[in-house]
Order: structure tokens, then C-alpha cells, then sequence
């Protein structure tokens, strides 16, 4: 929904410090953050289009502020290419947000191609934010049994909007185009249900699609702790119509590392009590509403998505640390809902936005072989617009377009997952074995002791809000932990490629009522490989140390489940200590190939935190638990006959 981390600052896109007060220009991908990394554009925006800002009526009479770059190359028409945000429709400008028809950014489309070719490219306030008029709610309910003063309807703004643009503003060729990316994709996909017939392209990226299962909230009925708490401190309500806040502030932890200043303070109580009232007004509800109950069902989009008239292209990151599931489920609700239009997925190596502005090379020491960026940018999302607006030829028509990581090829598919995928289960076995056959009979179970008050992190260094590059850290530090389980596969002699959900199907036992059961699936690297460091300038200063890639343990997907929710999220059940039971969940899908002369690890343990909230190990409310309630358990995975542990997964090829 909203881009979070510290680092790039998300959840519903906001990244870096600076950016966080430049989403407005965010979601539009070649913003004014794109221009920081190409200081020198091909032309300039301002001797090209011009700027004109409107206050557009809704059908309950509340004005939604909407910015316009039109072509003053008015020999032809143009389509609209809208983007709807709670980031402000403003500019970035000395370091402050500004209104005003004099203010430009650097860059407005999506790429260059999309300036070039010209658009009529729209940016508005959503309604309760910033200089738009009415009642803002988050993720707005698109079926409110009732709604408040001001409260709307995001398919009905859109369609308000789209009448007013075809009436109002000159040669426009009759068609639009939506997109957005994290909040802005929620937007995206909320305008299309129901659709007027003049959008004929949306493209929803990371769309936050159902904050409580696997979006930015939470995963596996875990609270995110640290992204939401970095997100909300700065993302506030505020009276509107109005201009601010002109810059974001950051926080201000008093401690160098979240870990350390989460753990001081322990409770959820505690934590928020940090805060102010307007930094907690939009942060508690989220926390007390731990589980699913009727304030996220009422938000999730996906049973929504229908009666859609526009051709779709779902875009998504393998990394994404806030909204990696939205747009799968997004592309499979308007795929199964809406059979007669086309029904895309765009699945690329990239953190949570990252194909807008960044090459998409690598991601920290990853690396992916090419500039998938910008080879999306030019070859897929460009030439979808151009074909569904201008009616262009487009060669690129596969359904899905799916980057392979491990290998670093791009694939296309007919569908996702891939029907070709089988499923197999990797099982886990005495010794920290792992592998595709049932273990023989043996030593039952492997147990290690969690204590919430010294849990495991998931980063080896210390870190505010999130850092991105986690999705994809060495995990060589948690595998030297005692209270971190390890399985790990023979060298393989193949390449293994999987492609769909990862699913846990575990039985476990505890000492306590409650327990969290993190999963981690890793790709280690062989004991041979490149060391993955770049050659610097020389210095005559002490270097710092190189990483050496060779055994680099990479994570490729990692998720909690809070085991209280392990027969459904409705109604949380407690453990009897040391009764052992099932646990299955899924997280959210991979495309990754481990190749030959790789391991393919699994790693268990009970915290990862601060990503995750704290579980106190015995059967309570969480966000009600006081210090007491934190005590240590002994958590047990088994792998004796009748109750095989494993991992699920879906695999290609052989």
C-alpha cells in the first residue's frame, strides 16, 4: 500500500528520507526521484507540456484537486494517463512539496517513451488528503455499509473524474489509462471495478490488495512491526484542504538500531506509547484489530474486482517487502472475475517499486545480470499503454511475464502459477538433512529453546524502519544461532527451479500456549564463487572487508505464521503445551532456480525480529500483553513417521 522501510521508507510506496516527502512523484515512476539518479534529462518537461490545476466535482459535491501536463504539441489528440494518490499531487521543489501551475517535476511519465509519445498525464488528491476536499479512510471500503460525512467511493471518484476530463479538457482522444504503484495501486485497482467505458489500460502495481493476509500489516496473522511503525510515525492525518505537511519527518528512535529500541520498550503498549496522538490515530487501529475480523474484511479489494471493461497489468517485485502478495492476488481475482479482458502479471527481481526509477540490476549483493528496470519500462508496461490507448502494434502479448532469479532469464507463461509446476515436498530430517524422500525412522523431533526477550533478528546489521535489501540477505548469521533450526539439502547436481507458493506443512509442539513458526527458504551458494565485490578506487586508508559470496546463504522467501492462527484467522486458539500438532500455512510464491553445485536450506525459528512483532509464548492478546507475559519456550519440529515436517513447493522440469 504504501511504500515502507527506513532505508526506502514503505507500504505504500515512500522511499528514502527524501522521498518519503516525494511520493506525489513516486508512484509516477520517472518523478523527480528517478532525475536524482539522471541529473541531465533529455528535454524538459516545461518546454514541452503545460501545467493547469483543477478542483473536480464528485457526485456528493466534494472537489478532488487533479494537476494536468498537457502537450503543447496539440496537432493530435491524446489519451489520459491518471494516477490517483494519498501522497500528494504537489511537486517536489527545494526541498519542500509546493501547489502551483508554476511548479514542474523533472519527469512525470512512467518513462521517457511516455513523454516522448505524449500523454495527458494526470495526478490527484484523493479524497480527505491533502488539497482534495472530503473524508479520507484508509484502504476505503468499497461496499461501506454506510459512509461517513465526506466518505466516497474510489470507482465512483474515478468515474466522476473521467466524465469531467472528457467534458473539460481539449483534445483528449477519448480513452484513459490508470496505474499507480503500493497506496496508489490500491487506487488503481479500486477505480477500475465497475468501470467507466473510457479507461480502456489500468495497471496496478504493487497494489496493497489485503493489509492483513500477507500485505503491509501483517503476515501469517503476525504483526510487521518495524515497517509500520516507521511508516505511521510519519505518515498523519491532517486537516483538508491543505498543502501540508511540506516535508515528512522521520522519527526519532534515540537508538542506532530498531532492534534495540523495540526491544527496550518490549510491549506493543509501550511501543506506541512513543508516539503521539496523531502519529498513533492511524497506527492502533491497525494493531488492535489482531485478527480477522470485520475492519479488514470490509478492506480487502480482491472480492470487489469485477465488472472490469479495461485490459490489466499487475505488476510486482520477488522482493517486495510490503506488498509481494497484492498483485498476485490481485491478477488471479480480476483473471478469475473478468474472463473477457486481458488479465497480465509482471513478476521482476525488485523491492517494493523499484522497476519505476531503479535499473534493476541487483539488490545489495544479488546480482540479476541485466537492467530489468528499465527493460520493463521500455518493452512491457510502454507498449501495453501505447496498444490499449493509441492503439499501437504490440509484439509483447504473453499474460505473464515472470523473471527466473537464480538463473536471471526473463519467461513467459500463460498463466500463474505455471500449470506445468508439480509439487513436490522437501522434508526435513535428523542431522539438519533435507531432501524430496521421506526420512527414515530415526530420532523423532529437533528442539531448540526461543526467548522473546533475546529473539533472533533478521538483519546481521543494525537497521531503522526496513531495509529492502533483507528480502535477500546472508543468513549465515542465524544459522550459528541455537535457537535457529537449520536443514540443508545435498551439493545438487542439477539445476531446480521453482515456480509458485511455498507451503510449510509442519507438526510442532511447545512449552507454551502460543509460538510463531518463522520459515525461511535459502539458497546457499557454493564453497567456490565469485567473491561478488567491486574493484574501488585505491586508497591508502585500511580497506573495509570484502564480502565473500562463496557459502553466501541467500534468502529467497521467509514468512511467519502466529501459531494461535493455525486452524484460521478468525478465532485464535491456544496450545497445550507439549501436544503436538499441525501446522500449515503458505507464503507467498517464488521463481527462483537453485543451480547445480548450490544447497537449498530451511531455516525455523520463532522470532524475527523487529520485522515481526514479538510473540510472548503464552496465549494472549497481543497488543494487550504486558511484560510478564514474555517467557521462553521449547519449541519442537518433528520428522518422525506419521509426522513428517516439510516444505511444499512447486517445481519445474523433472
Amino acid at each position: 500500500m504504501i511504500l515502507r522501510t527506513r532505508p526506502l521508507f514503505s507500504r505504500r510506496l515512500l522511499p528514502l528520507a527524501l522521498v518519503l516527502a516525494l511520493s506525489a512523484q513516486l508512484a509516477l515512476p520517472g518523478s523527480s526521484v528517478a532525475a536524482a539518479a539522471d541529473p541531465a534529462p533529455r528535454y524538459s518537461l516545461r518546454e514541452h507540456y503545460t501545467k493547469y490545476e483543477f478542483r473536480i466535482p464528485m457526485r456528493d459535491g466534494v472537489r478532488l484537486f487533479t494537476a494536468l501536463y498537457v502537450p503543447k504539441d496539440a496537432s493530435k489528440p491524446y489519451p489520459f494517463l491518471i494516477q490517483r494518490t494519498p501522497y500528494s499531487a504537489g511537486v517536489q521543489a527545494d526541498g519542500q512539496l509546493h501547489y502551483g501551475v508554476d511548479y514542474y517535476p523533472e519527469h512525470i511519465g512512467p518513462a521517457q517513451e511516455f513523454e516522448d509519445s505524449g500523454y495527458i498525464f494526470v495526478k490527484q488528491d484523493v479524497r480527505g488528503r491533502y488539497m482534495s476536499e472530503g473524508k479520507w479512510v484508509e484502504m476505503t471500503p468499497h461496499a461501506a455499509s454506510q459512509r461517513a460525512a465526506g466518505q466516497g467511493n474510489e470507482s465512483e471518484d474515478m468515474h466522476d473524474t473521467v466524465e469531467w476530463l472528457l467534458k473539460n479538457v481539449a483534445n483528449n482522444n477519448g480513452k484513459v489509462g490508470i496505474l499507480g504503484t503500493s497506496y496508489p495501486g490500491f487506487y488503481t485497482s479500486a477505480s477500475i471495478i465497475d468501470s467507466h467505458p473510457a479507461i480502456k489500460a489500468a495497471s496496478p502495481q504493487a497494489p496493497v490488495t489485503n493489509l492483513f493476509m500477507n500485505d503491509d500489516s501483517y503476515h501469517g496473522g503476525a504483526f510487521m512491526l518495524a515497517a509500520n511503525f516507521d511508516f505511521y510515525s510519519a505518515f498523519v492525518e491532517a486537516p483538508n484542504p491543505t498543502p501540508l505537511p511540506k516535508t515528512w519527518e522521520h522519527f526519532d528512535y534515540g537508538e542506532a538500531d530498531g532492534y534495540d529500541f523495540f526491544l527496550k520498550h518490549l510491549t506493543l503498549a509501550n511501543i506506541t506509547a512513543t508516539l503521539s496522538a496523531n502519529q498513533r490515530a492511524l497506527l492502533l487501529p491497525t494493531i488492535e484489530h489482531s485478527t480477522y475480523d470485520d475492519f479488514w474484511k470490509q478492506r480487502d479489494i480482491v472480492p470487489h474486482l469485477k465488472n472490469i471493461k479495461a485490459a490489466v497489468l499487475t505488476v510486482g517485485g520477488w522482493y517486495d517487502a510490503e506488498d509481494l502478495q497484492g498483485p498476485l492476488s490481485t491478477y488471479s481475482a480480476i483473471k478469475r472475475n473478468n474472463p473477457a479482458i486481458y488479465s497480465g502479471l509482471v513478476m521482476g527481481p525488485w523491492s517494493h517499486g523499484a522497476w519505476n526509477r531503479n535499473d534493476g540490476q541487483s539488490l545489495g549483493y544479488v546480482k540479476f545480470d541485466a537492467k530489468t528496470g528499465a527493460y520493463f519500462r521500455s518493452n512491457i508496461l510502454y507498449p501495453f499503454f501505447e496498444q490499449h490507448l493509441k492503439g499501437k502494434a504490440n509484439k509483447s502479448t504473453a499474460e505473464v511475464y515472470a523473471f527466473e532469479t537464480g538463473s536471471n532469464v526473463w519467461r513467459t507463461y500463460p498463466a500463474w502459477p505455471p500449470q506445468q509446476a508439480r509439487s513436490r515436498t522437501l522434508y526435513l530430517a535428523a542431522d539438519g538433512k533435507l531432501g524430496w524422500t521421506q526420512p527414515a525412522a530415526g530420532a523423532g523431533y529437533d528442539e531448540y529453546v526461543a526467548d522473546p526477550l533475546k529473539p533472533v533478528p533478521y538483519t546481521a546489521y543494525p537497521a531503522l524502519g526496513v531495509p529492502k535489501e533483507y528480502m535477500v540477505s546472508d543468513q549465515r548469521f542465524a544459522s550459528s544461532r541455537p535457537d535457529v533450526l537449520t536443514y540443508r539439502s545435498d551439493i545438487l547436481e542439477e539445476d531446480v527451479t521453482l515456480a509458485g507458493p511455498v507451503k510449510p506443512r509442519l507438526f510442532v509442539s511447545t512449552t507454551g500456549t502460543d509460538a510463531d513458526w518463522i520459515v525461511k527458504l535459502i539458497d546457499v551458494y557454493p564453497a567456490e564463487y565469485p567473491r561478488g565485490d567491486e574493484a574501488g578506487a585505491r586508497v591508502n586508508d585500511v580497506p573495509k572487508p570484502s564480502l565473500n559470496m562463496a557459502g553466501y546463504q541467500q534468502l529467497v522467501r521467509g514468512d511467519p505464521l502466529r501459531g494461535k492462527f493455525r486452524n484460521g484467522y478468525e478465532t485464535p486458539q491456544p496450545f497445550t503445551p507439549g501436544k503436538v500438532e499441525a501446522v500449515n500455512f503458505s507464503m507467498s510464491d517464488v521463481n527462483h532456480t537453485f543451480r547445480r553445485g548450490h544447497r537449498i536450506m530451511v531455516q525455523i525459528q520463532s522470532s524475527w525480529f523487529p520485522l515481526v512483532d514479538l510473540n510472548p509464548q503464552t496465549f494472549t492478546d497481543i497488543p494487550h500483553a504486558k511484560r510478564e507475559d514474555f517467557r521462553k519456550a521449547t519449541q519442537r519440529i518433528y520428522h518422525a513417521p506419521s509426522m513428517f515436517s516439510g516444505i511444499e513447493v512447486q517445481v519445474l522440469g523433472k
